[in-house]
């Protein structure tokens, strides 16, 4: 059935990706977005790739009237909430602007929710509210005690939709927990676009293969793994994007309620692993250099996702060689991402 879905943070990565799999299912899409950390230009792709118009609020999720003014214009059926700031090093620095912004935002947008009735949510949280987990594969069971500011405001915000959900017996949430996204759209069009130093391992490799930076710096080499590298469990950008579509296919079908579902493809791959196949999709090596490692980074981190797949129908099919390929096309034909120039200080 055909519903009008917001999404906040939908220019965002993760966000615009999903946005292009709600579209596909035929649902209508709002994106709601401040453009604090994406482009005006991904949604002009969105609309490209998938031939179809998507309203959009430029609107900071925390301004209650502007965002009710949003509901109330558009008849919102369900929320996808991706709107964050999400890097763990400057939560750390900054922990007051991620509360506000993480926590704040979140209650701002549930109580909009609940005046306008509108009680369906699928919330973008993430691997971080593991801690660190003691073995793996990780489990929805495992226990939860995030090590970061940005890690503590995902398990707030679970918190706080989990208690929302128990009050309100006609809630119905979904909590999507994943792991490490990589990839762009196969099309080349849509793709990760970080500000400044990108955090993550994918968008700096290819930042290098690029050109852009001279050598990635590969944290540890003397980790008790199959190369000495960290292992992470990888996951396409697509495959979570459908996903975010089978979390909220299940809630509009099933009965009120709160679950936690991890996304990921319940593989590890190692750091070095990565470069080499990051290195095939670009068709030359790419300088690393290998340095001590960084204080609180674990072993090895993987998700089980048995419980996605059994629940949702959803299971992870792109492989390392499919997210290196896509970052790859994306990359080389937007050296800068949206920007058509250099952005300052890169």
């Amino acid at each position: 059935m055909q519903r009008t879905i917001l999404v906040t943070g939908g220019a965002g990565y993760i966000g615009s990706h999903t946005c292009l799999e709600l579209l596909a299912a035929g649902h209508d899409v709002v994106i709601l977005d401040n453009f604090a950390n994406s482009s005006p230009r991904a949604v002009e792709a969105i609309q490209h790739i998938s031939g179809r118009s998507v309203e959009v609020a430029q609107v900071d999720v925390g301004e209650r009237r502007a965002v009710d003014e949003v509901f109330r214009r558009y008849g919102i059926d369900a929320v996808v909430h991706f709107a964050a700031h999400k890097a763990v090093g400057e939560s750390v620095s900054q922990p007051l602007r991620y509360y506000s912004n993480n926590v704040g935002g979140l209650m701002a947008l549930v109580e909009v929710m609940e005046a306008n009735d509108v009680r369906q949510i699928v919330f973008s949280s993430s691997c971080t509210v593991y801690g660190e987990p003691s073995r793996v594969p990780i489990t929805e069971s495992f226990p939860l005690g995030a090590h970061s500011p940005y890690g503590r405001t995902k398990l707030m915000c679970e918190d706080i939709l989990r208690d929302v959900a128990r009050a309100r017996s006609d809630w119905r949430v979904s909590l999507l927990r994943y792991f490490n996204p990589a990839g762009a759209h196969s099309s080349g069009d849509l793709g990760e676009d970080p500000r400044g130093i990108p955090n993550n391992l994918m968008p700096y490799l290819m930042q290098v293969a690029v050109g852009r930076r001279e050598r990635l710096s590969v944290f540890g080499n003397d980790y008790p793994t199959r190369d000495g590298t960290c292992v992470r469990d990888y996951i396409h950008v697509v495959d979570l994007a459908v996903g975010h579509l089978a979390a909220l296919d299940e809630l509009l079908a099933e009965g009120p309620g709160c679950r936690a579902f991890n996304l990921g493809t319940g593989t590890g791959t190692t750091v070095l692993e990565m470069v080499a196949a990051a290195a095939l999709a670009v068709g030359r090596p790419i300088p690393y250099v290998i340095e001590d490692r960084r204080p609180g980074d674990v072993a090895a981190v993987w998700a089980d996702p048995t419980l996605a797949m059994g629940t949702l129908g959803w299971k992870a099919t792109r492989t390392i060689d499919d997210m290196c390929l896509d970052h790859w096309r994306w990359q080389s034909r937007h050296p800068f991402g949206f920007g058509d120039e250099e952005p300052a200080g890169s």
